[in-house]
């Protein structure tokens, strides 16, 4: 039994998403268990054909048409996630204090999209200022997508982005669950969202580094420990979570998805792209001593690996590290069929194993053919799905540019 009193219990009681492979947690979790990839081939400005993780869901659900033309990709999803969110809690903001509701939304940049569309724009008027969007600046501000969602849905409470890059979905959810236990909020959605694959420049960027898949079959292209991986394949995305007290969700009989019970960050302050094995060794230590857990108490640790030759290599060292002679732990990876959701994918990856505490199956790492044994691992889950004696705690790991590292442990619900 937990030593923390209720009231500074962190609870996750909704979930909202929009992913590659699904726009429901039901519809992802099934694409999960069938292997089904969401990679797509797409038409990109000045690259031609590229790969990426393309969502599919209507941006009109929760906006008026007026509303999303001034508004952007990021913001459509944040909107989307968080009505989906609130209505599997079971909230009406209408029966809240919205001054007493928090929006903290992660995110890997914000405005790139926006901004290279209105200079393709303008540059067709010759360059003339006259004819740049008076959006602009409301569009590209970092605040954003959190922003539009308070405007959506009438919150008053505080809101803001959290710019932590691909450690971004976590860190939303850590900053929600800290907004929470000071006091500042009563309800908080936290979470991650992306809008990458609508910038061309993000694409460019990964190809100057020799850093962007490619393959065939789309569907095979993002292929995380494998010997033949050919680097990222760029997503875009969100899930947003509603958090709560465990006292207020006992107040209003709230169901429970799981309890929010370690999470830490750090830096590597080494290399701007490349991680450091010893600082994401440490962030999962650290994570699991805030949560009161040993290694072996971890049922599924989800990998950040992102099908780059040295990230992939690095993160195995660091999880044979903590993990050493922990044989019960399932390892497994959600890149290999959404891509990399930047800013949404730890939240995303987080949502996926989610179902996992139900139904006690690991979901695997699909596309490995030949497993790159620099990332073998004790535990590793792949291409079928496993079925395991337990699913009581998921260790998410999320790590971004600029060494940042994120770490965050969910436990099954049980009173």
């Amino acid at each position: 039994m937990s030593v923390i009193p209720d009231n500074q219990r962190i609870v996750i009681t909704g979930v909202g998403l929009t992913s590659p492979i699904g726009n429901t947690l039901a519809q992802m979790r099934r694409s999960l268990l069938d292997g089904v990839s969401g990679v797509t081939s797409i038409e990109t400005r000045f690259m031609g054909r590229v790969l990426a993780g393309v969502c599919r869901f209507d941006e009109k659900q929760y906006q008026a048409g007026k509303e999303r033309r001034r508004g952007t990709r990021a913001g459509a999803v944040s909107i989307f996630c968080s009505h989906e969110a609130l209505k599997d809690a079971g909230i009406e903001l209408k029966d809240r204090d919205t001054s007493r509701v928090g929006v903290f939304i992660g995110v890997t940049e914000h405005g790139t999209v926006e901004t290279e569309n209105e200079i393709a724009a303008i540059r067709e008027y010759n360059y003339d200022v006259k004819y740049w969007s008076h959006h602009h600046n409301p569009r590209t501000v970092a605040n954003n997508p959190a922003g539009e969602v308070t405007i959506n849905l009438g919150i008053i409470g505080p809101h803001y982005t959290i710019g932590a890059a691909c450690a971004a979905g976590n860190a939303g959810l850590i900053q929600a669950a800290q907004m929470l236990r000071l006091g500042e909020v009563d309800l908080a959605i936290g979470g991650g969202v992306s809008e990458s694959i609508h910038s061309f420049g993000i694409f460019a960027s990964f190809a100057a580094q020799n850093a962007l898949a490619d393959h065939a079959d789309p569907t095979r292209a993002s292929r995380p420990f494998d010997v033949d991986r050919k680097g990222i394949v760029v997503a875009e995305g969100g899930a947003l979570f509603v958090l709560e007290r465990l006292t207020d969700a006992k107040a209003r009989s709230a169901r429970i998805v799981c309890e929010l019970v370690g999470y830490a960050m750090n830096s590597d302050a080494a290399d701007p792209v490349l991680p450091t094995p010893q600082r994401l060794s440490q962030c999962m230590r650290k994570a699991l001593d805030r949560a009161r857990l040993e290694p072996s108490d971890v049922d599924i640790l989800n990998t950040h690996a992102t099908g780059t030759e040295l990230g992939d290599i690095q993160e195995a060292e660091a999880i044979r590290d903590v993990f050493a002679g922990c044989s019960g732990v399932f390892v497994n990876n959600t890149k290999s069929y959404i891509g990399h959701a930047m800013g949404a994918a730890g939240a995303l990856e987080l949502a996926g194993n989610l179902p996992a505490f139900q139904d006690k199956v690991v979901h695997p790492t699909i596309n490995v053919d030949r497993l790159d044994e620099r990332c073998a691992m004790t535990g590793l889950v792949l291409n079928k799905p496993r079925t395991a004696s337990r699913v009581n705690v998921i260790l998410n790991n999320s790590f971004g540019m600029l060494g940042i590292n994120s770490v965050v442990i969910v436990r099954r619900w049980a009173d």
